[in-house]
């Protein structure tokens, strides 16, 4: 049986400076987003609405600050508002993990919203543009979970070749959860949406359709992860990260119904 390696947090030091490699998994997060919006960017169907690099550099700034506050208050909102209520300044302890995806989904929204106002461009054409950008760098942040040995999973059956224990938490076998949601929400959902993304698409499709492909791999990999608490919901029990997914599961195929029916393209900016 796997034991989970529990490496140290701490990938180098300059000086009094630690740089934990749960930062470094989201550099390697910023990094994908500008390598694949470059590649993006020469896509035909894209390249004649004048997207530039520049854009997507100005994009980084903004999806960054988007990321960090949304993911930070989203873990504090929405799973452990207890814990921060006691402990406020743990609130700033970022590089310790603690990074609600749903909290970082809404940030970046908004981040998008206020850069597409700035360069006045249509925000639903922005969502379509960086929505192929973002699954492998969500797949870097869970690596980055796994490397912390936070997330642990639910208890499995010991034959599972991968069942692994975590020393932190207790002798049983687990799945590791955090590297499904690497390989599902993060890997697989990347690949489909990718080669959705590759031509041209009704304004909004893209970005609805990675909002329902994520909301789908997340129900289902929550299964295998330990929930931070469980719901009723219709006579059914749901962990906290299912409850969040349900409203992206459910909007998203009514955008995407509403996306296909009007099937209004994209347009290039108009020039000031």
């Amino acid at each position: 049986m796997l034991i989970h390696p529990l490496p140290d947090p701490i990938a180098f030091s300059l000086g009094p400076v630690k740089v934990h490699w749960y930062g470094l998994m989201y550099v390697l997060a910023f990094a994908l987003f500008v390598a694949l919006g470059r590649v993006r960017i020469r896509q035909p169907h894209i390249a004649k609405l004048g997207w530039q690099n520049k854009d997507l550099d100005d994009m980084l700034f903004y999806g960054m600050l988007g990321v960090v506050i949304g993911g930070r208050m989203g873990e504090v909102l929405f799973y452990r508002p207890d814990f921060f209520l006691h402990n406020p300044l743990e609130i700033f302890a970022v590089w310790r993990g603690g990074m609600s995806f749903h909290g970082g989904f809404l940030g970046v929204m908004l981040a998008m919203w206020l850069w597409a106002r700035k360069a006045g461009r249509n925000v639903l054409d922005v969502y379509d543009f960086i929505a192929p950008l973002v699954p492998l760098g969500y797949a870097a942040g869970r690596i980055g979970n796994f490397i912390n040995a936070e997330l642990p999973g639910r208890i499995a059956d010991p034959s599972l070749p991968w069942a692994m224990i975590w020393p932190n938490v207790d002798a049983m076998p687990r799945h590791p959860s955090p590297i499904y949601q690497a390989l599902v929400d993060g890997l697989l959902v990347f690949i489909i949406l990718w080669m959705f993304a590759r031509h041209a698409r009704p304004r909004l499709a893209v970005g609805a359709m990675y909002t329902l492909l994520y909301g789908c791999a997340r129900f289902f990999t929550e299964y295998f992860r330990t929930p931070d608490y469980e719901v009723d919901f219709l006579g059914f029990t749901i962990s906290s990260g299912q409850m969040l997914s349900l409203p992206m599961i459910i909007g998203a195929i009514l955008l995407l119904l509403w996306s296909y029916k009007r099937n209004v393209a994209a347009t290039a900016p108009v020039a000031a």
